[in-house]
């Protein structure tokens, strides 16, 4: 996504990411990615919960993830062991909710060039 943040900007629209991680977690991603977009903090999955794409992560997926050295609750700050369904919404300047992708399978994601395709039809 951030090969599409200088283009998305030439049509007024900017990029964020909201995750559960911790704000200090976050900059650490933005560093080591080079992410030129904000990186917002959703402490707890509530804003995930209030568009209702929080779920808790399974106990057989919970003891997958520790036996890998998964740190959820450190990355998150918590210990709810929720993650958001991966989305992707686009936006319009009045707050209307034009497009939007979600899908469990957090490997399926829409490609940037899908955004900015999106993005430009608005």
């Amino acid at each position: 996504m951030r090969d599409i943040v200088d283009e998305l900007a030439e049509h007024n629209t900017t990029l964020v990411a909201i995750t559960p991680n911790t704000t200090e977690h976050s900059q650490t991603l933005v560093e080591k990615h080079k992410l030129n977009f904000p990186m917002l903090s959703d402490p707890g999955n509530n804003y995930a919960a209030e568009l209702g794409i929080r779920f808790t992560v399974p106990p057989e997926v919970k003891e997958i993830y520790q036996g890998f050295g998964i740190d959820m609750e450190g990355t998150n700050g918590d210990d709810s062991w929720t993650l958001p369904i991966p989305m992707r919404i686009v936006v319009d300047r009045d707050g209307t909710v034009k497009v939007a992708d979600i899908d469990p399978d957090y490997t399926r994601r829409p490609e940037p060039s899908k955004t900015l395709n999106d993005v430009k039809s608005l």
